[in-house]
């Protein structure tokens, strides 16, 4: 079978993720109205008339039915705008371009120590399975996932903020003013969000690794004298890279939903911080573009993962 180009690969991914990008938009544009209060009634300040607080409704396009509004604010993001906050009067887009950054740093970190740790536990695990280390590895898998990741990061506060002065309990610097800064600002949260993303690592890499060093082609690598740290790092791990490129990417779009909870209890202005500050005080657009800019993320990394297995594995394109 024909190799499909990567063009066509990426435009056929695309065409398959609008549908997903308009579902989840309007599902938060719907719950959205769905919240109590009215922001139009805030707008308008304290002791406002009657008439003023339906004045600033139209101007905001407040009492226009539902569909129109939302109608609306698609024809904007197709023209690449993503409107103004309606209690500072700031771009969305400026606002979503400074706290993107901060959040970014926190995955970023995140991931490495989750692999960093993660991947040579599955190693050590799958290679003497049943075997002591293979046992407590997986207790601490099975820890790392139960674990709440808020509980963990207010653990991190306490003794590594608090108590030992080691790192920043809050806030967050620029990478570009201080890479050192903002790496130590950003350690405890990556630490927290990087928990569970360790044990899934190591579960998901010791049970992949487990089916290949079982299979009949291992066993006739062993049967010929091959070692098996040779067996396992050009075999083994060759023929689970396509499962952890997809541990990665799910890892990936799960911590950047962690940083949600997980930059509320730093005080980071992140993506995470800036929902939910939309959300309290019903700023309806900068809430619909930060759920439009992480869904593009998502996809955008879905689609890198499809095109980085297929360059792994070319049965999976065809």
């Amino acid at each position: 079978m024909a190799r499909r180009s990567p063009v066509r690969v990426v435009g056929s991914r695309l065409v398959q993720a609008l549908p997903v990008i308009l579902l989840a938009t309007f599902m938060v544009f719907a719950l959205l109205k769905l919240v109590p209060g009215d922001i139009a009634v805030t707008l308008a300040g304290d002791n406002a008339t009657d008439a003023r607080i339906t004045e600033i409704r139209k101007i905001y396009g407040l009492d226009r039915p539902f569909l129109v509004q939302f109608g609306a604010w698609l024809g904007n993001v197709a023209q690449g705008d993503l409107s103004q906050s309606l209690l500072t009067g700031e771009k969305v887009a400026d606002s979503i371009g400074r706290a993107f950054p901060n959040t970014l740093l926190i995955v970023v970190i995140a991931l490495a120590l989750a692999l960093v740790t993660g991947i040579p536990m599955g190693v050590m695990a799958a290679i003497k399975p049943n075997g002591w280390i293979d046992k407590l590895i997986s207790m601490l898998a099975s820890l790392g996932v139960a674990v709440p990741g808020f509980w963990l990061a207010m653990i991190l506060v306490a003794e590594f903020s608090l108590k030992l002065n080691w790192l920043p309990a809050t806030g967050a610097k620029s990478f570009s003013a201080s890479p050192v800064d903002a790496i130590r600002h950003a350690l405890l949260p990556g630490i927290a969000i990087a928990a569970y993303g360790m044990a899934e690592v190591a579960r998901q890499l010791r049970g992949a690794l487990l089916e290949v060093l079982s299979s009949q082609y291992v066993r006739t690598l062993h049967a010929k004298g091959l070692s098996m740290s040779r067996i396992l790092w050009q075999h083994g791990l060759k023929n689970v890279g396509v499962n952890l490129l997809t541990i990665i990417s799910l890892l990936v779009n799960r911590m950047l939903a962690a940083t949600v909870v997980i930059e509320a209890v730093f005080a980071i202005p992140g993506l995470g911080s800036l929902i939910v500050r939309g959300a309290i005080q019903r700023d309806f657009p900068i809430v619909q573009g930060v759920v439009f800019t992480m869904v593009v993320v998502v996809i955008a990394v879905n689609l890198i993962t499809d095109l980085l297995c297929a360059a792994v594995d070319p049965r999976i394109e065809q």
